[in-house]
């Protein structure tokens, strides 16, 4: 029996086009980099993915959640390299993540999003959902290999450890993005290194205490 409940389950007809959602995204990116926020719309996207209006709706109920699609698409690129020790992990994540950032699509589309969820509880929630509740599995991922080396204590309280992740996913994302975007500084390996040892550093004094 069908649940009332969720209208989405009524659906007939082909399913979707993986080719025609790669060409929406790509498009709402270019739109972004071209046009800004404000002066994107719907029917703009559509225009330059080759699809009918109609096409974006069924998908997408409007550009909020289209704009932050894109964006998570670009984030779910980033891998957790497995370099043989933390530090070498986690250095090459933040250049990683630095030169993801560097690009005119990400960066504008980020600002662009983040900028418009202080006007918007439900934007910021889809932010939260789709794209940083999602890039924490990059940390989850280091933790769990540099616990097998042994290079980081296995914790046996399980919510500390959901904390601590959560703690280090936000030092990381804050650091890298800060520099890159508002303090619009250079994310080299020297200042990968030095953020790096900072880090470790306060992680081995935690698990001291």
């Amino acid at each position: 029996m069908l649940s009332r409940s969720n209208p989405r389950n009524l659906r007939t007809g082909r399913p979707r086009s993986a080719a025609a959602d790669e060409a929406i995204l790509e498009a709402t990116r270019a739109s972004l980099v071209d046009l800004g926020w404000s002066k994107l719309t719907m029917s703009d996207v559509a225009a330059r993915a080759g699809v009918a209006k109609t096409t974006l709706y069924r998908r997408w109920a409007g550009k909020n959640e289209l704009v932050v699609d894109a964006v998570a698409v670009l984030f779910d690129e980033l891998e957790m390299p497995d370099l043989g020790s933390l530090s070498a992990d986690v250095q090459a994540m933040v250049l990683q993540f630095a030169a993801l950032l560097e690009r005119p699509e990400t960066r504008t589309a980020l600002m662009a999003v983040v900028a418009e969820s202080t006007r918007d509880e439900a934007l910021r929630t889809r932010i939260r959902d789709s794209i940083v509740d999602r890039q924490k599995r990059l940390v989850l991922q280091g933790r769990q290999r540099a616990q097998e080396r042994g290079e980081l204590p296995v914790e046996a309280d399980e919510e500390a450890a959901s904390a601590t992740a959560d703690l280090i996913f936000d030092v990381i994302a804050g650091a890298v993005v800060h520099r890159t975007l508002v303090s619009a500084e250079p994310v080299d390996a020297d200042w990968a290194g030095r953020f790096t040892a900072l880090l470790l550093a306060g992680l081995e004094a935690a698990a001291s205490t």
